[in-house]
């Protein structure tokens, strides 16, 4: 009896796993829009540093990324639990905030002058030529500015994650929560500290190479790779927010869900839908935003 009811309980201990994982893949699923615009986020704050502080920098941001979730995780399961009304709301606010920072990405790129270009490299000029106090304010200011960019997302994450495992019990929300906190947080800074690295790699191989053509033209790989990935992680971000928030007002909005149901049911349509729908959210939001700090006399977004 007593090994039947362990192997019962093993069971059913593996069965919850089990059940957690799916939900979890689910939650990582809906969450990945916001990861792109992290990944390039936290890997741009490391830029115009150098190169033996940009593990420490990304290790600091990383363990304030842990404190942030620490506070998020319990207060999203309190909301669960208390005021479950809110978690729709949440939703939207997080995904007008997504559309909003895509379109000011995009208007940004198209609108942006030669004099911002000239403005940004002699910044990164300066930051080279700061003195060891300086350079260390700087860091401070930079892992205190990435902190605060990490919260807003991790907000993000954690109220698409409750909306994904709204119905399930406390213990297998607690569960996944807790999951996707970990695996987003240990994810996507191990990534930054591979990206960050990338062009070290790349210049080490290419100086060590003794010779050795495979070694140079690896070395030389990495360096033109390294900032076409970056680029190509900021776009793929851009694209994800307006899809991941589009898909947030899309089911959120009954008019909006009975409106798409008029149209052939196809994955490509609704994703096209999706998009669609972000980039008009986005544009409302800039537009609400760029209003409001006009009227404030504050610089506008770009």
């Amino acid at each position: 009896m007593a090994g039947s009811s362990l192997l019962t309980l093993l069971d059913d201990i593996a069965t919850i796993l089990d059940d957690v994982s799916v939900l979890t893949k689910v939650a990582a699923k809906k969450t990945s829009g916001v990861l792109g615009d992290d990944l390039a986020l936290n890997a741009q704050q490391v830029i115009g540093v150098k190169a033996d502080r940009e593990l420490p920098i990304v290790w600091a941001v990383c363990k304030g990324s842990l404190i942030n979730k620490v506070i998020l995780v319990p207060l999203a399961l309190i909301i669960s639990v208390f005021m479950p009304s809110l978690i729709t709301p949440l939703l939207m606010v997080g995904g007008a905030y997504l559309c909003f920072e895509g379109f000011e990405k995009v208007w940004h790129v198209i609108f942006h002058s030669k004099e911002d270009d000239k403005k940004h490299d002699d910044q990164h000029r300066e930051h080279l030529a700061m003195t060891p106090e300086k350079m260390l304010e700087m860091e401070k200011d930079k892992i205190k500015g990435a902190v605060r960019t990490d919260f807003i997302l991790s907000a993000e994450i954690i109220a698409i994650t409750l909306g994904t495992v709204q119905e399930s019990s406390l213990t297998f929300q607690a569960a996944v929560l807790s999951g996707i906190a970990l695996l987003m947080t240990v994810g996507v800074y191990g990534f930054v500290a591979l990206i960050v690295k990338l062009d070290d790699m790349g210049l080490y191989l290419v100086t060590n190479a003794n010779g050795s053509t495979v070694k140079t033209g690896f070395g030389n790989g990495l360096l033109k790779f390294a900032p076409k990935l970056m680029k190509f992680l900021s776009v793929a971000g851009t694209a994800a927010m307006f899809l991941v928030g589009g898909g947030i007002f899309h089911h959120g909005l009954p008019w909006l869900h009975h409106l798409s149901e008029s149209f052939a049911s196809n994955v490509w349509i609704n994703t096209l839908f999706d998009a669609i729908v972000g980039v008009a959210v986005g544009f409302i939001c800039f537009l609400v935003v760029t209003g409001v700090q006009k009227i404030r006399g504050q610089p506008q977004a770009a």
